[in-house]
């Protein structure tokens, strides 16, 4: 016997979440063999995923003090979590964010701005340009004529 799908709305009214569920439940049922719909909750845990984060600029020597960039436009409540899981497992790194807006609130429903976001959890923001304060705490090669740097894209 082949089944066919019925609309998920014929389904749900006979309890099920599919079509395709509804009939497997209509085939056991004409065979008498017994069962039950949805009623064991199995817990689980998903494993970690490990990720890779790329910041958009890193400033100053290897050996020396480093500080990331980040630019953001718009700041998304992905990008605020994986900030905050990149401070907690590498406390080391030095990451700050540079907003086109800080004053722009990070969702529609909240006061919270970009900047305020920041000062509560610890990272230093600018708008629009790096400030001049955070250069002077690297260690910076002699500027070179020509291009500043190996880096894509640098606009020279």
């Amino acid at each position: 016997m082949g089944f066919w799908y019925k609309s998920k709305d014929r389904a749900a009214v006979a309890g099920h979440r599919s079509g395709f569920e509804d009939e497997l439940a209509e085939w056991l049922d004409a065979r008498g063999i017994p069962y039950k719909y949805e009623s064991l909750k199995i817990k689980y845990e998903q494993p970690a995923k490990v990720r890779t984060y790329t910041p958009d600029f890193v400033l100053g020597e290897e050996n020396h003090k480093r500080i990331i960039i980040e630019t953001k436009g718009r700041f998304l409540t992905s990008d605020r979590q994986k900030h905050l899981l990149v401070k907690e497992q590498h406390p080391d790194l030095d990451i700050r964010f540079v907003f086109w807006n800080p004053q722009q609130t990070i969702s529609k429903r909240s006061k919270t701005t970009y900047a305020m976001w920041c000062e509560k959890y610890g990272f230093k923001w600018a708008k629009r340009v790096i400030p001049e304060e955070w250069l002077e705490e690297l260690v910076l090669p002699e500027k070179k004529k020509g291009k500043s740097n190996d880096s894509k894209g640098n606009g020279a």
